[in-house]
Parts: structure tokens; C-alpha cells; sequence
């Protein structure tokens, strides 16, 4: 397999100023950067201190997240974010959805991407912990805006808990797909009817690539039965088995554990290089 562009997804990194996430994702050896852009705080300073970090290292930055869509008009605050991620060369704009209304959700994504202008590939994540639940879903709502900068994001543990499998995404138009959000993590997992649970395993409980540590008997009870097994808890060689040998990879690896294991940045960054790096290295 041809070695996939790793990048280092910003959510893993929720105490760094967004240089930080520039200098440690380079320092750490990833191929490409995640950017958070927090509104509250970011500035015209801090958009010219982001452009001199990525001049100075010379790392890609694979996205900028994220434009959460909610019931009621288009958010000015979503251009913003966008012209942003176009202002710093970003290649991925990361959305989700609280609005129950596909329609209009729709209509707010079809006007990122017209003022997207090719630029920039508006990315649809999907997610229990979203009114866009289902790849799906997702993937009726891309294919209703059918416009060439839209593209729909998999998140493997959002793939998993929402009984995703490798046939849809193998069927997906290879268009949609920009980039791939890669962790692992136990089985079966928070429970699907608990909102709070499955946002805070989203947020806290992931675990490194290939260490997912529940028996294959309570595995294969929890995954759909047409999915093959992977090394970790999840399925994601099968999952990296449908998409492109060269499509980058963010690791997503957001995880408590992580966070209080490694507190300084650059150090927790080498260790999600080292874990992820090896795991992918193997494939």
C-alpha cells in the first residue's frame, strides 16, 4: 500500500493556540495540519501568525474546522471560517449539522461551496451526535447539492457506532471523497440512546490506532456481520480497504487519556505520530 499523507487532526489538541497546532504537527513529522478556528478569539493577527507558522515549516494544512450548521438563517460567522481556511490555503472545510431540516442544511452547504469557488472542498461529517446521523444521509444531501466542491467526511468512529459499512463506502462516488478521520476505539461503545455519552466518547474516549481492546466474541456481536476484522476494535482496514491507497489520512485520535498522558504539545504530538505512523506503516 502506498504510504498515506498522515495529518494531525486539531481536536486532539484543544489547549493550543492554533500556531501550536501548526509548529507540533510539523515538529512531530506529519505530512499535513488540522486548524480549529475559534472566532471568540481569532483575529487578523492571529490569521497572518498561522500563514507565517505554515510558511516557516512548510506543512500542508489538510483542513480548518469547523461551520456547525443550526435551524434558522446562513451564519456569517461560517464565511468567516471559510475565508479563513482560503486566506491560510487550507484544502478541507469541515461541516456538521444540528439543523433537522436536510433541505435547509442542504441549501447552507450548497452556498459554502459556490462561495468556495473550487478553492477549498466543503467536507459533510456525519455523526450520531448530529442531526446528519448516517453516511446515508450524508451522502443523499452531497449528492442533492451535486456541486464538484462538496465531499463527505468519514469519521471511522462515527462510521461505526452508526453501523456504516464497507459496501457504502466502497459504492461512494471516489469525487466525494477528500480525506478520511481515522482513530480507534473499544466496543461496543457508548450507548446509542445516551446524546451526552456519545458525544463525550466522540470527545474523550478514543483510543491510538490498532488498540482497541474488547474480545472478537463481544465484537462481532456489536459490528455488522459483513464487515471483516481489522487489528483494533474497529474496522478500519476494511475501511482503508475502500478508499484511495493515497487519500490522506487526519488522526482524529481525541482522547482524555491522551491529553493527561502527554501535556506538553509537542511531546503528545510525537506520540500520536509514533502510534499512528506504525499502525498505517503495517498495513
Amino acid at each position: 500500500m502506498a504510504r498515506r499523507p498522515l495529518a494531525m487532526a486539531s481536536g486532539i489538541m484543544p489547549d493550543a493556540t492554533p500556531v501550536a497546532l501548526v509548529e507540533c504537527a510539523a515538529s512531530a513529522g506529519f505530512d499535513m495540519g488540522g486548524m480549529w478556528a475559534d472566532l471568540a478569539d481569532w483575529t487578523a493577527q492571529t490569521t497572518r501568525a498561522v500563514r507565517a507558522a505554515l510558511d516557516a515549516t512548510g506543512l500542508p494544512l489538510l483542513d480548518i474546522e469547523v461551520v456547525w450548521i443550526k435551524p434558522g438563517p446562513p451564519d456569517p460567522d461560517h464565511d468567516r471560517i471559510l475565508d479563513i481556511g482560503l486566506d491560510l490555503g487550507a484544502h478541507n472545510l469541515l461541516c456538521v449539522s444540528s439543523d433537522p431540516d436536510e433541505g435547509a442544511t442542504a441549501a447552507k452547504l450548497a452556498r459554502l461551496a459556490e462561495r468556495a469557488s473550487g478553492a477549498i472542498r466543503i467536507n459533510l461529517e456525519f455523526g450520531l451526535f448530529t442531526e446528519v446521523k448516517t453516511m446515508a444521509q450524508a451522502a443523499g444531501i452531497v449528492q442533492r447539492i451535486d456541486h464538484p466542491a462538496m465531499a463527505l467526511l468519514i469519521d471511522a468512529l462515527h462510521w461505526t457506532r452508526s453501523e456504516g459499512s464497507v459496501a457504502e463506502v466502497a459504492a461512494l462516488p471516489p469525487a466525494w471523497i477528500s480525506y478520511v478521520q481515522l482513530c480507534d476505539a473499544p466496543m461496543p461503545g457508548a450507548d446509542h440512546a445516551d446524546p451526552d455519552a456519545i458525544l463525550a466518547e466522540a470527545i474523550d474516549g478514543r483510543l491510538p490506532l490498532g488498540q482497541g481492546a474488547l474480545p472478537i466474541d463481544a465484537l462481532l456481536s456489536a459490528l455488522p456481520a459483513d464487515l471483516p476484522l481489522g487489528q483494533g476494535a474497529l474496522p478500519i482496514d476494511a475501511l482503508l480497504s475502500a478508499l484511495p491507497a493515497d487519500l490522506p489520512v487526519a488522526v482524529e485520535e481525541r482522547s482524555l487519556a491522551l491529553r493527561d498522558g502527554w501535556p506538553e504539545l509537542h511531546a503528545r504530538a510525537a506520540q500520536l505520530f509514533r502510534t499512528s505512523r506504525a499502525w498505517l506503516n503495517g498495513r
